[in-house]
């Protein structure tokens, strides 16, 4: 069985309260992306008696063994509910890894939904989204796929109609790497000033300067080439410019078609097409 895991962006992003857990209350709107990796899900049939699953990476991969892969885990999860077969996985990583584009959690939700679909174990969205909230933050949101508000540590989802259909959009992830950890040191939890859901509803063209992603404030100081890259978009006329996640990516989206990608050097991926 195909699959095809996809990426997402943060439309606004506010990190709400520090938790006892050690982690932080957000608040952000999920956002489908058609960037996409390619996830192949097979019955292992040459390894009767084997348990477990085994994964063949490639593409925009990260150093570490496959085993630490959330596909991986994602298997071992409801191994252990439901006894699974083996099975062996291909997956090809088109969505670079560590652009807040959530290609790791995307993949890992894709496995979970797969092998519901492959071994016809029953699951619900709400199950799935059960399991998928246990391997990451955002894994929840790829179970339904469709833009949604999250809040908690993103796994509460609340969904949200919204649109942005005959945009361009122009997406950049560049080489430097900017961890989870880096992005959160400085930060100071705040409340949006209003709420998201009535920013949202503002049209495109009002969004700049009001729905603001909090992560930008702590990696533009020490990565200025992403601060450059925001700024690049604005010059070149998007209506609406933002880094997604904890970065590094950057995006903006316009009204026309634009060759800004064409013209981007130093990132991983940096590319143009129609929402």
């Amino acid at each position: 069985m195909l699959f095809s895991p996809n990426a997402k962006i943060n439309i606004g992003l506010y990190v709400t309260a520090e938790r006892p857990d050690g982690y932080h209350d957000i608040e952000t709107l999920f956002y489908p992306l058609p960037l996409c990796d390619v996830l192949e899900m097979v019955p292992a049939t040459d390894r009767a008696g084997v348990a477990g699953c085994r994964l063949d990476l490639y593409g925009h991969t990260l150093e570490g063994p496959a085993e630490d892969n959330l596909c991986v885990k994602a298997y071992r999860l409801l191994q252990a509910d439901f006894n699974l077969p083996p099975v062996d996985m291909a997956l090809v990583k088109l969505i670079p890894a560590g652009g807040g584009l959530g290609g790791g959690s995307s993949d890992a939700t894709a496995t979970l939904k797969g092998l519901n679909t492959l071994f016809d174990l029953g699951l619900s969205e709400v199950q799935l989204e059960a399991y998928a909230g246990r391997l990451g933050s955002d894994c929840a949101f790829f179970v339904r796929n469709e833009p949604a508000i999250g809040r908690g540590r993103g796994e509460l989802l609340t969904p949200f109609s919204l649109s942005l259909k005959g945009y361009y959009m122009v997406l950049a992830v560049p080489s430097d790497h900017v961890s989870t950890a880096e992005a959160y040191r400085g930060i100071a939890s705040r409340r949006p000033q209003r709420p998201l859901e009535e920013m949202l509803r503002l049209p495109v063209t009002a969004w700049p300067g009001v729905i603001e992603n909090d992560f930008e404030r702590t990696v533009f100081s020490h990565h200025p080439e992403i601060a450059a890259l925001k700024e690049a978009f604005y010059r070149a006329g998007a209506v609406y410019a933002s880094m997604t996640g904890s970065g590094a990516g950057v995006y903006g989206l316009f009204r026309k078609e634009n060759d800004l990608a064409s013209r981007l050097a130093g990132v991983r991926l940096a590319k143009g097409f129609w929402l």
